[in-house]
């Protein structure tokens, strides 16, 4: 039996274009220099990385009480609450992390939705209504 052909790595460049920091070879426009970075792609590392940084670990665990937690590969204990499954503590989890990526490597000058950067949280209010009892972030 004949083993299958291996598979390249996907990359972030359209196909038969040299990698930025090679110089075109071609004679293409810009007489040589570097081409330049795609503003999507630190957008789409910084997904890649909130993704990778931020998964479940371990398995669900059950209390006697009924809370359900998991471990994120962050450090987090993700849990359910009175309001709020693990799920939505999950997904939340998740989309917190990915704003906060991207947010951080967006170009200058893009219109955005929330504040950034975000405003400082005095320290006496952080962790206000976030049900923390194991430190920052933890439950």
């Amino acid at each position: 039996m004949n083993a299958p052909a291996p598979v390249a790595a996907p990359s972030d460049r359209p196909a038969g274009t040299p990698p930025a920091d090679r110089s075109p070879t071609d004679g293409a426009p810009g007489g040589g220099d570097a081409l330049p970075v795609p503003v999507s792609a630190p957008m789409r590392h910084a997904k890649v990385r909130a993704f990778t940084e931020h998964t479940t670990v371990g398995q669900v665990r059950s209390t006697a009480d009924g809370d359900v937690t998991i471990a994120c590969a962050c450090g987090m204990t993700l849990t359910n609450g009175p309001g709020w499954s693990l799920d939505e503590h999950i997904r939340l989890h998740r989309a917190e992390a990915r704003f906060l990526a991207l947010a951080a490597v967006a170009p200058a000058g893009i219109p955005r939705l929330v504040e950034w950067p975000l405003p400082a949280v005095p320290p006496s209010d952080a962790g206000r209504d976030a049900g923390s009892t194991d430190g920052p972030g933890m439950r």
